[in-house]
Parts: structure tokens; C-alpha cells; sequence
């Protein structure tokens, strides 16, 4: 019984994450083909279509695996005690999988090549910092938004650091080892995949931080309450 359950989990994570990636990369392609060589409105292409897929997938899977779709998820899960300890490989294992079949769903799709590795070179401290910062929103949110808001949250999140990190937001390892398998607008050079992996673990751990602080019970004689600081703030 338990390893159907399980079975059934990785299932929904590999679908999801497989079916993020094709949306991902097959927005940035008809993106990119429409857009006449105008890169923001390719790049405007690929937000809305993230955020439209990530919302129905999160709502699709959710019930099934959690939909986490990313290892960093996954692992901040798991040491928090909600994935069990022997499900976070398969977990990882499945996302990976995921990803490079949804990269190679959209090359199919669009007639190119499927089996590539990306050339795009996305290098550099201000890149690192800002997937460092875009998987710290993303744990945060996944750690402290209801369940019922969970979905349209992520999406919303994921959306505005499209646009607002030079990164252009993968915050999710298995994001990048997909797109490190497309040539395409979305795609990263494999050279380029390590700094954006090292800086997302250590945006879910700086998430993982903040969150115990946020959460910590204020001292039983503070004078200070959320309730007072609302009345002060408002005179």
C-alpha cells in the first residue's frame, strides 16, 4: 500500500515537473518566434504562460505529491519533517526526470532537434545573487502561505522575479537541468547550471531561516504585539 502511494507521488511529480518544463521552454520557442526580435515581449510570452501552467499544475498535482516540481522544495520539506527521508531521492530522482522529458516534449513539438545542450551563458555574481533571491521567495511563500493560496502565490511569485532578477528566476534546480538540455531561450549553458544551483540551496536555506524567525514566540512579557503595533501604526 505504501509504495503505491509513493509510486503514485513520483508519478505526479515527474508529470508535473515534465509538463512546467514544456511550458517553460515551448513559451520561450513560440515567444521568441513571434516576437520579431523583440526580446521583452518573448520575454512577456514566457512570463504569462509560466504563471498560467505553474497555477493549474500546483492545483492538478497538489493533492497527489504536493507538487513541489523542484528539489530545493523538496529538501526544505524534508527536513521540516513533511517528506519522509526516504521519499527525497525518489522525489529528486522523478523531478530530474521530469525535466528532461518536458525539454525534449517541446523540441518535438517545434520541429527542432530533440536531444541539444544550451550555449546560452548566464554567468556571474549579479545572476547567482538573483536566483539566491528568487528561491528564497519561492521557500518562503511554500512555507507560509495556506494551502488554498498556495498555487496562485507561487505562480505570482515566480512571475514577478521573471522580471525583476537578471536571472530571469529559475529558482528550482530541476529547471535548470532541464533548460541545461534546450538550445533554446530558455535554455543554460551547462557550465553556467553549478553557481545557479549552489545559489538556490542557499536562497531555500536563507528562506528556511527567516521563516524560524518569523515564527518564533515573541517573550510571554514583551510589551510588543502584533495587535499594539496595529493600533500604533494607525495612531
Amino acid at each position: 500500500m505504501l509504495l503505491t502511494v509513493l509510486r503514485r507521488r513520483l508519478l505526479a511529480e515527474a508529470l508535473g515537473t515534465a509538463l512546467l518544463l514544456a511550458v517553460v521552454i515551448g513559451s520561450g520557442v513560440m515567444g521568441q518566434r513571434l516576437a520579431g526580435g523583440n526580446v521583452a515581449v518573448a520575454l512577456l510570452a514566457n512570463t504569462l504562460a509560466t504563471i498560467a501552467g505553474l497555477y493549474v499544475l500546483i492545483e492538478l498535482f497538489g493533492p497527489v505529491s504536493g507538487a513541489h516540481f523542484n528539489p530545493a522544495v523538496s529538501l526544505v520539506l524534508c527536513v521540516r519533517g513533511a517528506l519522509p527521508r526516504a521519499a527525497l531521492m525518489p522525489y529528486v530522482v522523478a523531478q530530474l526526470l521530469g525535466a528532461a522529458a518536458g525539454a525534449w516534449v517541446a523540441h518535438a513539438m517545434f520541429g527542432l532537434d530533440v536531444l541539444q545542450w544550451s550555449h546560452h551563458v548566464r554567468a556571474g555574481p549579479g545572476q547567482w545573487i538573483a536566483e539566491g533571491v528568487a528561491t528564497f521567495g519561492l521557500v518562503l511563500v511554500v512555507l507560509r502561505a495556506t494551502a488554498s493560496r498556495a498555487a496562485a502565490m507561487v505562480a505570482a511569485w515566480i512571475g514577478a522575479a521573471y522580471w525583476f532578477t537578471s536571472s530571469t528566476s529559475f529558482a528550482n534546480p530541476a529547471a535548470v537541468f532541464g533548460r541545461m538540455l534546450s538550445d533554446t531561450f530558455a535554455g543554460i549553458a551547462p557550465a553556467s547550471a553549478p553557481g545557479f544551483v549552489i545559489a538556490e540551496f542557499a536562497g531555500a536555506a536563507a528562506a528556511v531561516v527567516a521563516h524560524r524567525l518569523l515564527t518564533r514566540p515573541l517573550p510571554a512579557d514583551s510589551s510588543v504585539t502584533p495587535a499594539h503595533s496595529n493600533r500604533n501604526a494607525h495612531g
